[in-house]
């Protein structure tokens, strides 16, 4: 007897199935703007309001689903909110980051690596090293400029929702008089042109150099954020200038930003 085509396993399939089209209720309640009327979650979820009321009634038992009385509008519940607590809880940005920087090294051919917010800056935390790799004198650990880096202009746009400056003035102020005194033209100089940087940044999705912090060597930083709208890490690839793509509409800057969005995304981000 082919056990595949069992009643027993059929009956697995179908209370399979069942758990699929009732999720699918909940994933439209997880993505509504509010509260929504029985005929409007149906229609949603692609089904008829008594087959959604079926779901609905078990889901209201185990607390992911609540309706209003006063206006009979359903909502997700507080068991859903334990569940989303306790994965949060147990996300390691930088550990799903390093699982993906394969797939992405594989799509771009270009060096790689994690930055996180340190006691002084953006740090480097992981270093994946393409075999067409440039060489740069760079090492984990190092805490990359705020002005010159695409690292830094990516944490000095995003590292707050709001592009506020306060955190980070007296590390810029520092950076822009070093600057000055190299008579280096190619960083902000004032902190309304620190200002100017940040918009530009950020309506590009990610920091950019070409030839600014190494000569010769073009760098992307895309930022990853969490749950709680937070910059959690940046994602960094760089390469020769002769070689690698910085262009924002080019393969180099979508890979970046696909990885990093739906890292984003996994990490509980609602853009």
């Amino acid at each position: 007897m082919d056990e595949t085509r069992s009643p027993a396993n059929d009956k697995e399939r179908a209370g399979i199935q069942s758990v699929e089209v009732g999720f699918a209720l909940l994933d439209v309640l997880a993505n509504a703007p509010a509260p929504l009327m029985l005929r409007d979650l149906a229609g949603a979820a692609g089904m008829s309001a008594a087959k959604a009321h079926r779901y609905l009634v078990s889901f209201q038992r185990l607390g992911l689903v609540v309706q209003d009385t006063s206006n009979t509008r359903y909502e997700l519940g507080p068991a859903t909110l334990r569940l989303g607590l306790s994965t949060l809880s147990r996300l390691d940005a930088v550990k799903m980051a390093r699982e993906r920087l394969p797939a992405l090294m594989g799509a771009i051919s270009h060096t790689l690596a994690l930055a996180v917010w340190g006691n002084r800056g953006p740090t480097l935390v992981h270093w994946q090293e393409s075999p067409l790799a440039v060489s740069v004198n760079l090492r984990l650990g190092d805490v990359m400029p705020l002005l010159s880096s695409a690292t830094g202009r990516c944490f000095t746009a995003f590292l707050s929702p709001e592009g506020q400056l306060d955190k980070l003035t007296p590390l810029l102020k520092e950076e822009m008089a070093l600057a000055h005194k190299l008579g280096r033209a190619d960083v902000p100089a004032t902190l309304a042109a620190v200002r100017a940087l940040q918009t530009e940044t950020r309506q590009q999705g990610l920091g950019r150099v070409v030839n600014v912090l190494l000569p010769g060597v073009s760098g992307l930083c895309a930022p990853v954020f969490d749950a709680d709208q937070h910059l959690a890490l940046g994602v960094v690839a760089l390469g020769s200038s002769a070689s690698f793509d910085a262009s924002l509409q080019g393969p180099v800057v979508q890979s970046l930003l696909q990885m990093t969005r739906q890292l984003s995304q996994d990490l509980g981000h609602r853009a």
